[in-house]
């Protein structure tokens, strides 16, 4: 009887050693955030940072004063973009400006620079997203937050 329970339960485990992926911690997610803050800081630009972990769900937002309302979705939708579909948000503004519109009808696409994945060994563990300025400051600062990494 152990020995069939042994045999039963040897590819659970060998299956639970094999997989192990990197994630986004909350450390790592915070630095980031201080990174594009400091940088949105350092152009006077006010910004909606939105950190998203693998899953598209929020690890971290930060809301500088004076920025609008509109721009917390924005972020959030520019980062679950950049997540879902494993590149920087403004590959699908690229598409649309020069005329591609196939992007506009997929879901969970924001058509926006300003969404990059962040990426660690090689597998997409989430993605950041800003917004507040034009398409191009967002993409500046959210560069910014993953130069930390």
């Amino acid at each position: 009887m152990l020995l069939l329970t042994v045999l039963f339960l040897l590819p659970v485990f060998a299956f639970a050693q094999g997989t192990h992926k990197p994630v986004l911690t909350l450390e790592e997610a915070m630095r980031m955030a201080d990174a594009a803050e400091a940088k949105a800081k350092q152009e006077n630009w006010n910004v909606v940072i939105a950190i998203l972990d693998d899953g598209g769900h929020l690890i971290t937002l930060r809301r500088m004063d004076g920025v609008q309302l509109g721009s917390i979705d924005l972020a959030q939708t520019k980062a679950k973009t950049a997540v879902f579909y494993k590149r920087a948000s403004k590959v699908f503004e690229d598409q649309v400006t020069q005329g591609n519109n196939r992007p506009l009808s997929m879901p969970n696409v924001f058509a926006s620079e300003g969404g990059v994945p962040i990426i660690k060994d090689g597998v997409v563990i989430g993605a950041i997203g800003v917004s507040g300025v034009t398409s191009v400051q967002d993409g500046i600062v959210a560069a910014a937050g993953l130069g930390v990494l």
